[in-house]
């Protein structure tokens, strides 16, 4: 691999990982779609709280922008059925490898200046 190809994966990791930091998920939510997809209505409300998926209750609205952005980034991937896509997610090769590294390693809460760059990189993906 190339000096330029191993610099996109390692902004593609260093963007997944603040993304995972700043957005209001948890690492069990990552942990369940190791083993099955998870669909956008599970993160939704106090039961996605009670399930250890998300830190707070989101909105569908909320739930949906954020696992939108962790699609662009690459951590997730849309499941698709015989009729094409659903509301369902999967982990990405970049989130298996990002949940590795969160489950062996202990991941700080994002600064302030980490949170500006998210909403800042959110802002120009837009």
């Amino acid at each position: 691999m190339g000096g330029l190809a191993q610099e996109q994966v390692a902004l593609a990791r260093r963007r997944g990982r603040l993304g995972l930091r700043c957005l209001p998920f948890q690492r069990e939510f990552l942990s369940m779609m190791e083993e099955r997809s998870v669909g956008v209505g599970e993160l939704v409300g106090t039961k996605a709280v009670a399930r250890g998926f998300t830190r707070r209750a989101l909105s569908l609205a909320q739930a949906e922008r954020d696992t939108d952005w962790l699609l662009a980034l690459g951590v997730l991937r849309r499941e698709v059925d015989g009729q094409g896509l659903t509301d369902r997610f999967r982990l990405a090769p970049l989130g298996r490898q990002l949940l590795q590294e969160w489950q062996t390693a202990y991941w700080s809460p994002p600064s302030l200046g980490e949170r500006l760059r998210h909403i800042w990189w959110r802002w120009l993906k837009r």
